[in-house]
């Protein structure tokens, strides 16, 4: 390790123990922007892949025979495989270190996206599927456990940056698969032409990431119950992912049913949360360096509770997108927020840290879309929007009870 000229003892004292706890081997200001720019591929192509396989679903369905209701049975293998690869991800990359498992999983994850491709039944497309959600989420820990390592040696937030380039990236996979539909192309082939350039450039910049001991001295175990602090972070990340949810699997349903807007108008509502979620995580940094994580938590609970409060007391279509945009805004932040709070826990690795978050998160995302559809059916789909908006504002109410670590 090495320092620069003119630092003072405290200065030089503090990153000694930084680089100790998470093992990092940082020389100079020039390799810490190469590990960022590095890290920010793999967060960009995290999302270019997950939409790639996104854009393609109706196409695979096509080639499959598959009826509505067999899809919706073999889709529901991905989220199995992301939920129950979670204390596993956390567990190996606690073990071995994130860059080595960082390594492994740019491997998997695109053989797992050809798998899919390459399916000729339903059972096999479900079992690809799994495999495919597994891999994603141990990229997932791997990306950040690594953001937390290189944000801890930038002294500032850059986590929610991170977040951005992923929907950057599933901007960029949604278009590029239009491009191939349009052309008429495979899935297989388009597939195969995402994952081997992912992989050159992949190679190419893994040398930049931030480096670490392969492996901890210290022992872990695969199942770790959280603690007070992370279980709040959870349940932020849970309240937040809810509503995550049920603007992808809602948005749409609630434009036609509720606001009555012709198809062609449908997708308004979901494009302006998308754009607003994107935009908000490149701005979300600044904001949470200058006011602080627990503010912005609070500032992001009271903007999503609004917006999707607005949609529901005026179901027009500009009042509606107003609303939808600023569903997009307030979750921005959360996740991104989350992750990194969790990764500076002090009582558990960070690896093991972010899944447990990410696995209270997660099961909010899950159930988000169904319990829609239940309080939909019993009652009315803006009911539904009106409880979701009640979890939304409880991120408010939860914020200020997290102490820091």
């Amino acid at each position: 390790m090495q320092f620069y000229v003119g630092e003072n003892i405290s200065l030089c004292s503090f990153k000694i123990q930084l680089c100790r706890r998470f093992n990092m081997q940082i020389t100079t200001t020039k390799e810490l922007r190469l590990s960022r720019l590095a890290l920010a591929y793999f967060f960009f192509l995290s999302g270019l892949r997950f939409a790639s396989w996104a854009s393609r679903i109706p196409d695979i369905q096509l080639q499959l025979h598959l009826s509505d209701a067999a899809l919706g049975s073999v889709l529901f293998a991905l989220p199995a495989g992301s939920m129950s690869g979670l204390p596993i991800s956390g567990y190996l990359v606690a073990r071995f270190g994130s860059r080595k498992m960082l390594f492994i999983a740019t491997l998997l994850f695109p053989l797992s996206m050809i798998g899919i491709g390459m399916s000729e039944s339903s059972i096999a497309l479900a079992i690809q599927l799994y495999f495919f959600g597994v891999t994603g989420n141990l990229l997932n820990i791997c990306v950040n456990t690594q953001a937390v390592a290189v944000e801890a040696l930038y002294e500032r937030s850059i986590m929610a940056s991170f977040h951005g380039l992923w929907s950057l990236g599933g901007f960029s996979g949604a278009l590029i698969g239009t491009l191939m539909v349009g052309e008429h192309i495979s899935p297989l082939k388009h597939f195969i032409d995402v994952s081997i350039v992912g992989l050159i450039v992949g190679f190419i910049i893994y040398p930049f990431t931030l480096k670490r001991e392969e492996k901890q001295k210290r022992a872990t175990t695969l199942f770790v119950k959280p603690d007070n602090y992370l279980l709040i972070i959870g349940l932020i990340a849970f309240g937040s992912m809810v509503c995550e949810g049920t603007m992808f699997d809602w948005s749409g349903v609630y434009f036609v049913k509720v606001v009555k807007v012709s198809s062609a108008l449908r997708t308004f509502g979901y494009v302006s949360f998308m754009s607003a979620m994107a935009s908000g995580r490149f701005i979300g940094d600044k904001l949470i360096t200058k006011y602080g994580a627990k503010k912005i938590l609070q500032i992001s609970g009271i903007v999503i509770s609004s917006g999707l409060l607005f949609a529901v007391i005026f179901p027009t279509v500009i009042t509606a997108t107003i609303g939808f945009l600023l569903v997009g805004f307030g979750v921005s932040s959360v996740v991104p927020l989350s992750y990194a709070m969790a990764g500076r826990s002090k009582k558990m690795a960070p690896s093991l840290a972010i899944a447990a978050v990410s696995s209270i998160g997660f099961i909010g995302f899950l159930m988000g879309p169904p319990l829609i559809g239940f309080i939909a059916q019993a009652v009315s789909l803006r009911l539904s929007f009106t409880l979701i908006a009640c979890l939304g504002a409880s991120i408010y109410f939860m914020a200020p009870k997290l102490k820091e670590q």
